[in-house]
Protein backbone atom coordinates (compact mmCIF):
# COMPACT_ATOMS: atom_id res chain seq x y z
CA UNK A 1 0.00 0.00 0.00
CA UNK A 2 1.46 3.55 -0.90
CA UNK A 3 2.44 5.20 2.38
CA UNK A 4 0.95 9.00 2.14
CA UNK A 5 2.29 11.85 4.21
CA UNK A 6 1.22 15.10 5.24
CA UNK A 7 0.93 17.58 2.32
CA UNK A 8 1.89 20.81 3.98
CA UNK A 9 4.10 21.91 6.55
CA UNK A 10 1.60 23.38 8.77
CA UNK A 11 -0.75 20.78 8.13
CA UNK A 12 1.73 18.84 9.57
CA UNK A 13 2.13 21.18 12.40
CA UNK A 14 -1.42 21.47 12.80
CA UNK A 15 -1.62 17.54 12.96
CA UNK A 16 0.54 17.09 15.56
CA UNK A 17 -0.18 20.28 17.75
CA UNK A 18 -3.67 18.90 17.49
CA UNK A 19 -2.74 15.45 18.81
CA UNK A 20 -1.03 17.12 21.90
CA UNK A 21 -3.26 20.11 22.80
CA UNK A 22 -6.60 17.95 24.21
CA UNK A 23 -8.70 18.12 27.53
CA UNK A 24 -4.91 17.67 29.38
CA UNK A 25 -4.58 21.59 28.38
CA UNK A 26 -7.62 23.02 28.78
CA UNK A 27 -9.62 20.90 31.49
CA UNK A 28 -5.96 18.78 33.44
CA UNK A 29 -3.81 21.70 33.62
CA UNK A 30 -6.41 24.67 35.47
CA UNK A 31 -6.62 21.53 37.46
CA UNK A 32 -2.97 20.85 38.43
CA UNK A 33 -1.87 24.33 38.68
CA UNK A 34 -4.69 25.13 41.13
CA UNK A 35 -4.39 22.15 43.25
CA UNK A 36 0.16 23.27 43.35
CA UNK A 37 0.41 26.95 43.85
CA UNK A 38 -0.47 28.81 40.35
CA UNK A 39 2.83 30.27 38.81
CA UNK A 40 5.43 27.86 40.61
CA UNK A 41 3.75 25.42 39.37
CA UNK A 42 3.71 27.14 36.09
CA UNK A 43 7.33 27.88 35.66
CA UNK A 44 8.22 24.22 36.64
CA UNK A 45 5.81 22.96 34.17
CA UNK A 46 7.67 24.71 31.32
CA UNK A 47 11.02 23.57 32.36
CA UNK A 48 9.62 20.23 31.97
CA UNK A 49 8.52 20.53 28.64
CA UNK A 50 12.01 22.07 27.84
CA UNK A 51 14.27 19.64 29.44
CA UNK A 52 11.86 16.10 29.29
CA UNK A 53 8.93 16.62 27.40
CA UNK A 54 10.56 17.99 23.84
CA UNK A 55 13.36 15.60 23.92
CA UNK A 56 11.26 12.67 24.03
CA UNK A 57 8.25 13.92 21.67
CA UNK A 58 11.39 14.20 19.36
CA UNK A 59 12.24 10.72 19.57
CA UNK A 60 8.91 9.85 19.00
CA UNK A 61 8.94 11.74 15.81
CA UNK A 62 12.55 9.90 15.14
CA UNK A 63 11.08 6.66 15.31
CA UNK A 64 8.15 7.26 13.82
CA UNK A 65 10.13 9.18 10.29
CA UNK A 66 12.93 6.81 10.13
CA UNK A 67 11.14 3.54 9.76
CA UNK A 68 7.94 4.90 7.88
CA UNK A 69 5.76 2.07 8.98
CA UNK A 70 3.11 0.98 11.56
CA UNK A 71 4.36 1.60 15.02
CA UNK A 72 4.91 -2.05 16.16
CA UNK A 73 7.26 -2.45 13.03
CA UNK A 74 8.87 0.43 13.37
CA UNK A 75 10.57 -0.47 16.67
CA UNK A 76 11.21 -4.50 15.27
CA UNK A 77 13.11 -2.40 12.09
CA UNK A 78 15.39 0.13 13.81
CA UNK A 79 16.11 -2.55 16.76
CA UNK A 80 17.78 -4.99 13.97
CA UNK A 81 15.11 -7.50 14.14
CA UNK A 82 15.18 -8.04 17.77
CA UNK A 83 10.97 -9.81 18.86
CA UNK A 84 11.30 -8.32 21.99
CA UNK A 85 11.12 -4.41 20.56
CA UNK A 86 8.24 -5.91 18.57
CA UNK A 87 6.18 -6.72 21.53
CA UNK A 88 6.84 -3.08 22.72
CA UNK A 89 5.47 -1.80 19.49
CA UNK A 90 2.60 -3.76 20.55
CA UNK A 91 1.79 -1.95 23.82
CA UNK A 92 1.11 1.58 22.26
CA UNK A 93 -1.60 -0.19 20.01
CA UNK A 94 -3.35 -2.26 22.56
CA UNK A 95 -3.42 1.10 24.61
CA UNK A 96 -4.81 3.15 21.75
CA UNK A 97 -7.98 0.74 22.32
CA UNK A 98 -8.09 1.80 26.25
CA UNK A 99 -7.47 5.66 26.34
CA UNK A 100 -9.57 5.60 22.74
CA UNK A 101 -12.77 4.04 24.66
CA UNK A 102 -12.34 6.18 28.11
CA UNK A 103 -11.50 9.51 26.22
CA UNK A 104 -14.57 9.00 24.45
CA UNK A 105 -16.60 9.51 27.63
CA UNK A 106 -14.98 12.81 28.68
CA UNK A 107 -15.37 14.06 24.99
CA UNK A 108 -18.84 12.85 25.43
CA UNK A 109 -19.47 15.02 28.12
CA UNK A 110 -17.86 18.00 26.54
CA UNK A 111 -20.33 17.74 23.33
CA UNK A 112 -23.30 17.21 25.70
CA UNK A 113 -22.20 20.53 27.24
CA UNK A 114 -21.82 22.09 24.20
CA UNK A 115 -25.34 21.52 23.23
CA UNK A 116 -26.82 22.50 27.10
CA UNK A 117 -24.69 25.77 26.74
CA UNK A 118 -26.53 25.86 22.94
CA UNK A 119 -29.46 25.87 24.52
CA UNK A 120 -28.77 27.72 27.27
CA UNK A 121 -29.46 24.56 29.46
CA UNK A 122 -27.73 26.82 32.70
CA UNK A 123 -29.40 29.78 32.86
CA UNK A 124 -31.23 30.42 36.48
CA UNK A 125 -29.63 27.03 37.74
CA UNK A 126 -27.95 26.88 41.23
CA UNK A 127 -24.05 24.83 41.57
CA UNK A 128 -25.96 22.25 43.15
CA UNK A 129 -28.60 21.85 40.59
CA UNK A 130 -26.11 21.96 37.91
CA UNK A 131 -24.22 19.31 39.86
CA UNK A 132 -27.00 17.21 39.98
CA UNK A 133 -28.25 17.36 36.27
CA UNK A 134 -24.26 16.47 35.57
CA UNK A 135 -24.58 13.05 37.71
CA UNK A 136 -28.02 12.72 36.51
CA UNK A 137 -26.84 12.70 32.93
CA UNK A 138 -23.67 10.37 33.18
CA UNK A 139 -25.28 7.89 34.98
CA UNK A 140 -28.16 7.50 32.18
CA UNK A 141 -26.76 4.66 30.45
CA UNK A 142 -28.70 5.50 26.79
CA UNK A 143 -28.24 9.58 27.12
CA UNK A 144 -24.57 9.17 27.84
CA UNK A 145 -23.87 6.34 24.92
CA UNK A 146 -25.38 8.16 22.21
CA UNK A 147 -22.91 11.14 22.89
CA UNK A 148 -20.18 8.88 23.42
CA UNK A 149 -21.26 7.42 19.89
CA UNK A 150 -21.46 11.29 18.41
CA UNK A 151 -17.87 11.35 19.38
CA UNK A 152 -16.53 8.00 18.29
CA UNK A 153 -18.17 8.51 14.82
CA UNK A 154 -16.47 11.62 14.29
CA UNK A 155 -13.55 10.35 14.85
CA UNK A 156 -14.18 7.59 12.27
CA UNK A 157 -15.31 9.04 9.65
CA UNK A 158 -11.86 11.76 9.60
CA UNK A 159 -9.62 8.87 10.15
CA UNK A 160 -11.57 7.07 7.43
CA UNK A 161 -10.92 9.82 5.08
CA UNK A 162 -6.73 9.33 5.01
CA UNK A 163 -3.86 11.46 5.91
CA UNK A 164 -4.45 14.09 3.34
CA UNK A 165 -8.48 14.42 3.13
CA UNK A 166 -8.81 13.38 6.53
CA UNK A 167 -6.90 14.40 9.79
CA UNK A 168 -4.54 17.09 8.03
CA UNK A 169 -7.38 18.62 6.24
CA UNK A 170 -9.49 18.02 10.12
CA UNK A 171 -6.37 20.15 12.07
CA UNK A 172 -6.39 23.27 9.54
CA UNK A 173 -10.25 24.10 10.21
CA UNK A 174 -9.97 22.58 13.96
CA UNK A 175 -6.85 23.83 15.49
CA UNK A 176 -7.21 27.41 13.99
CA UNK A 177 -11.34 27.37 15.10
CA UNK A 178 -9.98 25.93 18.89
CA UNK A 179 -7.45 28.97 18.82
CA UNK A 180 -9.92 31.36 17.75
CA UNK A 181 -12.23 30.24 20.49
CA UNK A 182 -9.22 30.51 23.09
CA UNK A 183 -8.36 34.12 22.17
CA UNK A 184 -11.87 34.80 22.59
CA UNK A 185 -12.59 33.27 26.14
CA UNK A 186 -8.79 35.19 27.09
CA UNK A 187 -10.56 38.64 25.85
CA UNK A 188 -14.26 38.16 27.78
CA UNK A 189 -12.29 36.46 30.63
CA UNK A 190 -10.41 39.78 31.11
CA UNK A 191 -13.26 42.06 31.57
CA UNK A 192 -13.80 40.09 34.58
CA UNK A 193 -13.82 41.67 38.25
CA UNK A 194 -11.63 38.41 39.04
CA UNK A 195 -8.87 39.38 36.55
CA UNK A 196 -6.41 41.11 38.50
CA UNK A 197 -6.05 38.23 41.52
CA UNK A 198 -6.33 35.31 38.27
CA UNK A 199 -3.08 37.07 36.42
CA UNK A 200 -1.46 37.26 40.13
CA UNK A 201 -2.35 33.51 40.88
CA UNK A 202 -1.02 32.44 37.41
CA UNK A 203 2.92 34.89 37.25
CA UNK A 204 3.02 35.72 40.67
CA UNK A 205 5.28 32.62 42.08
CA UNK A 206 4.97 31.65 45.43
CA UNK A 207 8.16 28.69 45.86
CA UNK A 208 7.21 28.78 49.47
CA UNK A 209 4.62 26.50 48.26
CA UNK A 210 6.46 23.93 46.12
CA UNK A 211 7.24 20.74 47.42
CA UNK A 212 8.13 17.25 46.37
CA UNK A 213 4.84 16.63 45.12
CA UNK A 214 4.82 19.71 42.65
CA UNK A 215 8.06 19.01 40.66
CA UNK A 216 6.84 15.39 40.17
CA UNK A 217 2.99 16.90 39.34
CA UNK A 218 4.49 19.08 36.98
CA UNK A 219 6.45 16.82 35.13
CA UNK A 220 3.76 14.39 34.98
CA UNK A 221 1.67 16.99 33.63
CA UNK A 222 4.07 18.02 30.84
CA UNK A 223 4.40 14.41 29.79
CA UNK A 224 0.81 14.12 29.96
CA UNK A 225 -0.07 17.37 28.12
CA UNK A 226 2.30 16.28 24.83
CA UNK A 227 0.61 12.42 25.12
CA UNK A 228 4.51 11.20 25.06
CA UNK A 229 4.74 7.25 26.04
CA UNK A 230 1.61 6.41 23.78
CA UNK A 231 3.45 6.55 20.45
CA UNK A 232 0.34 8.88 18.53
CA UNK A 233 3.28 10.90 17.77
CA UNK A 234 5.57 8.50 16.70
CA UNK A 235 2.74 7.26 14.04
CA UNK A 236 2.12 10.99 13.06
CA UNK A 237 6.18 11.30 12.36
CA UNK A 238 5.61 8.02 10.00
CA UNK A 239 3.55 11.06 7.29
CA UNK A 240 6.27 13.29 7.78
CA UNK A 241 8.64 14.48 4.83
CA UNK A 242 12.18 13.91 5.20
CA UNK A 243 13.01 17.56 4.89
CA UNK A 244 10.97 18.38 8.11
CA UNK A 245 13.18 19.68 10.99
CA UNK A 246 12.38 16.93 13.72
CA UNK A 247 14.19 19.16 16.51
CA UNK A 248 12.39 22.45 15.19
CA UNK A 249 8.96 21.49 14.79
CA UNK A 250 8.96 19.72 18.29
CA UNK A 251 9.66 22.81 19.68
CA UNK A 252 7.26 24.84 17.97
CA UNK A 253 4.61 21.55 19.10
CA UNK A 254 5.50 22.29 22.25
CA UNK A 255 5.02 25.83 22.02
CA UNK A 256 2.10 25.77 20.81
CA UNK A 257 0.66 23.52 23.88
CA UNK A 258 2.19 25.46 26.58
CA UNK A 259 0.45 28.43 24.98
CA UNK A 260 -2.69 26.52 25.35
CA UNK A 261 -2.39 25.57 28.35
CA UNK A 262 -1.68 29.06 29.94
CA UNK A 263 -4.53 30.63 28.06
CA UNK A 264 -6.93 27.88 29.82
CA UNK A 265 -5.52 29.21 32.66
CA UNK A 266 -6.06 32.59 31.33
CA UNK A 267 -9.78 31.82 30.93
CA UNK A 268 -10.74 30.18 34.55
CA UNK A 269 -8.59 31.51 36.99
CA UNK A 270 -9.87 35.01 36.74
CA UNK A 271 -13.74 33.46 36.59
CA UNK A 272 -12.90 31.54 39.31
CA UNK A 273 -11.72 34.29 41.40
CA UNK A 274 -14.50 36.59 40.79
CA UNK A 275 -17.27 34.58 42.51
CA UNK A 276 -16.92 34.97 46.15
CA UNK A 277 -15.95 31.65 47.91
CA UNK A 278 -14.48 29.58 45.02
CA UNK A 279 -10.70 28.68 44.77
CA UNK A 280 -8.63 27.81 42.08
CA UNK A 281 -8.47 24.22 43.85
CA UNK A 282 -11.61 23.11 42.73
CA UNK A 283 -10.16 19.85 41.37
CA UNK A 284 -11.58 18.17 38.43
CA UNK A 285 -15.41 19.21 38.87
CA UNK A 286 -14.38 22.27 38.08
CA UNK A 287 -15.50 22.31 34.34
CA UNK A 288 -18.45 20.63 34.62
CA UNK A 289 -20.52 21.63 37.73
CA UNK A 290 -18.24 25.27 39.18
CA UNK A 291 -17.56 26.84 35.99
CA UNK A 292 -21.76 26.47 34.16
CA UNK A 293 -22.60 28.86 37.06
CA UNK A 294 -19.68 30.83 37.28
CA UNK A 295 -19.91 32.11 33.67
CA UNK A 296 -23.75 32.62 34.16
CA UNK A 297 -22.98 34.58 37.66
CA UNK A 298 -19.86 36.35 36.39
CA UNK A 299 -21.33 38.21 33.02
CA UNK A 300 -24.79 38.05 35.14
CA UNK A 301 -25.75 41.46 33.61
CA UNK A 302 -25.36 40.44 30.33
CA UNK A 303 -26.91 37.16 30.05
CA UNK A 304 -25.90 37.31 26.01
CA UNK A 305 -22.28 37.23 26.62
CA UNK A 306 -22.90 34.65 29.89
CA UNK A 307 -24.41 32.68 26.85
CA UNK A 308 -21.65 33.26 24.15
CA UNK A 309 -18.83 32.30 26.80
CA UNK A 310 -20.49 29.65 27.87
CA UNK A 311 -21.07 28.11 24.36
CA UNK A 312 -17.60 29.02 22.92
CA UNK A 313 -15.62 27.46 25.74
CA UNK A 314 -17.34 23.35 25.68
CA UNK A 315 -17.30 24.36 22.01
CA UNK A 316 -13.35 24.61 22.67
CA UNK A 317 -13.29 21.39 24.88
CA UNK A 318 -14.92 19.60 22.02
CA UNK A 319 -12.61 20.84 19.45
CA UNK A 320 -9.17 20.09 21.85
CA UNK A 321 -11.07 16.70 22.41
CA UNK A 322 -11.54 15.90 18.88
CA UNK A 323 -7.88 16.82 17.73
CA UNK A 324 -6.35 14.62 20.47
CA UNK A 325 -8.32 11.49 20.01
CA UNK A 326 -8.21 11.35 16.09
CA UNK A 327 -4.56 11.23 16.74
CA UNK A 328 -5.30 8.11 19.50
CA UNK A 329 -7.79 5.95 16.70
CA UNK A 330 -5.00 6.79 13.92
CA UNK A 331 -2.05 5.00 15.96
CA UNK A 332 -4.35 2.16 15.57
CA UNK A 333 -6.24 2.40 12.22
CA UNK A 334 -2.08 2.63 11.02
CA UNK A 335 -1.51 -0.91 12.51
CA UNK A 336 -4.15 -2.54 11.12
CA UNK A 337 -4.17 -0.95 7.77
CA UNK A 338 -0.21 -0.82 7.59
CA UNK A 339 0.55 -4.41 9.15
CA UNK A 340 -2.55 -6.66 8.99
CA UNK A 341 -3.73 -4.86 5.48
CA UNK A 342 -7.08 -4.15 6.19
CA UNK A 343 -8.65 -1.17 4.44
CA UNK A 344 -8.62 2.33 6.38
CA UNK A 345 -12.40 2.64 6.15
CA UNK A 346 -13.01 -0.80 7.50
CA UNK A 347 -10.66 -0.65 10.04
CA UNK A 348 -11.90 2.54 11.51
CA UNK A 349 -15.10 1.40 11.66
CA UNK A 350 -14.21 -1.84 13.49
CA UNK A 351 -12.00 -0.37 15.72
CA UNK A 352 -14.95 2.29 16.57
CA UNK A 353 -17.20 -0.27 17.14
CA UNK A 354 -14.89 -2.22 19.73
CA UNK A 355 -14.17 1.68 21.58
CA UNK A 356 -17.87 2.16 21.70
CA UNK A 357 -18.67 -1.23 23.51
CA UNK A 358 -15.65 -0.56 25.52
CA UNK A 359 -16.60 3.07 25.77
CA UNK A 360 -20.12 1.80 27.27
CA UNK A 361 -18.44 -0.02 29.64
CA UNK A 362 -16.41 2.92 31.13
CA UNK A 363 -19.53 4.94 31.26
CA UNK A 364 -21.81 2.71 32.91
CA UNK A 365 -18.95 2.17 35.70
CA UNK A 366 -20.80 5.94 36.66
CA UNK A 367 -23.97 4.27 36.81
CA UNK A 368 -25.34 0.68 36.06
CA UNK A 369 -22.25 -0.81 36.47
CA UNK A 370 -21.13 0.92 39.57
CA UNK A 371 -20.43 -1.37 42.18
CA UNK A 372 -18.47 -3.62 39.00
CA UNK A 373 -14.85 -3.19 40.39
CA UNK A 374 -11.83 -4.90 38.96
CA UNK A 375 -8.56 -4.46 41.61
CA UNK A 376 -10.79 -2.22 43.21
CA UNK A 377 -11.52 0.25 40.28
CA UNK A 378 -14.38 0.81 38.29
CA UNK A 379 -13.86 0.35 34.40
CA UNK A 380 -13.16 4.45 33.75
CA UNK A 381 -10.93 4.66 36.77
CA UNK A 382 -9.28 1.22 35.54
CA UNK A 383 -8.57 2.28 31.88
CA UNK A 384 -7.50 5.80 33.34
CA UNK A 385 -4.75 3.79 35.49
CA UNK A 386 -3.36 1.23 33.36
CA UNK A 387 -3.18 4.24 30.49
CA UNK A 388 -1.84 7.14 32.47
CA UNK A 389 -0.49 5.57 35.59
CA UNK A 390 1.06 2.21 34.25
CA UNK A 391 1.81 2.62 29.86
CA UNK A 392 2.55 6.61 29.53
CA UNK A 393 5.47 6.24 32.06
CA UNK A 394 6.77 2.77 30.58
CA UNK A 395 6.37 3.70 26.92
CA UNK A 396 8.17 7.11 27.76
CA UNK A 397 11.33 4.87 29.28
CA UNK A 398 11.20 2.42 26.49
CA UNK A 399 11.61 4.96 23.95
CA UNK A 400 14.38 6.16 25.75
CA UNK A 401 15.53 3.06 26.34
CA UNK A 402 15.42 2.44 22.43
CA UNK A 403 17.31 5.62 21.30
CA UNK A 404 19.52 6.10 23.93
CA UNK A 405 21.22 2.59 23.74
CA UNK A 406 19.23 0.31 21.59
CA UNK A 407 19.54 2.03 18.14
CA UNK A 408 22.73 2.97 16.05
CA UNK A 409 23.71 7.12 17.48
CA UNK A 410 24.41 7.12 13.61
CA UNK A 411 20.71 6.79 12.86
CA UNK A 412 19.84 9.14 15.43
CA UNK A 413 22.25 12.12 14.39
CA UNK A 414 21.03 11.43 10.84
CA UNK A 415 17.51 12.07 11.69
CA UNK A 416 18.24 14.94 13.22
CA UNK A 417 20.52 16.30 11.41
CA UNK A 418 18.84 15.05 8.18
CA UNK A 419 21.55 13.43 7.34
CA UNK A 420 23.93 15.96 7.92
CA UNK A 421 22.51 18.83 5.93
CA UNK A 422 20.96 20.90 9.30
CA UNK A 423 22.81 21.67 12.23
CA UNK A 424 22.18 20.35 15.14
CA UNK A 425 24.55 22.07 18.24
CA UNK A 426 21.60 20.78 21.31
CA UNK A 427 22.40 16.98 19.60
CA UNK A 428 24.81 16.04 22.54
CA UNK A 429 22.63 17.89 24.91
CA UNK A 430 19.62 15.96 23.26
CA UNK A 431 21.21 12.31 23.55
CA UNK A 432 22.40 13.24 27.38
CA UNK A 433 18.71 13.84 28.08
CA UNK A 434 17.27 10.22 26.34
CA UNK A 435 20.16 8.50 27.70
CA UNK A 436 20.23 9.18 31.32
CA UNK A 437 17.89 12.41 32.41
CA UNK A 438 14.78 11.21 30.95
CA UNK A 439 15.01 7.53 32.09
CA UNK A 440 15.65 8.74 35.63
CA UNK A 441 12.25 11.21 35.90
CA UNK A 442 10.68 9.21 34.31
CA UNK A 443 11.09 6.79 36.57
CA UNK A 444 10.64 8.96 39.34
CA UNK A 445 7.24 10.00 38.08
CA UNK A 446 6.41 5.57 37.72
CA UNK A 447 7.06 5.46 41.94
CA UNK A 448 5.12 8.53 42.73
CA UNK A 449 1.80 7.30 40.75
CA UNK A 450 1.80 4.29 43.54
Amino acid sequence: MERENFNSKIGAILAVAGSAVGLGNIWRFPTEAGNNGGAAFLLIYIGFMLLLGVPIMVSEFVIGRHSQTSVVQSFYKMSGGKKWWKLMGLIPVIAGFLVLSYYAVVAGWTLYYAFQAGVDGFAGKTPDEIGADFQAFRTDAVTSLIWIAIILIVNCAIVALGVKKGIERGAKIMMPLLFVFVLVLVVCSFSLPGTAAGLQFLFHPDFSKVTGATLLNAMGQAFFSLSVGLCCLCTYATYFKKEVNLMKDGIHVATIDTIVAICAGLIIFPAVFSINGLTPSEGPSLVFVTLPNVFHQAFGSYPIVAYTFSLIFYLLLVMAALTSSISMLEMVVAYFYHEIKVSRPLASIGITVVCLILGMFCSFSFGILENVTLFGLGFFDLFDFIVAKIIMPIGGLLICIFLGWVVDEKVLRNEITNMGTLRAPYYKVYRFIIRYLAPIAILLIFVNQF
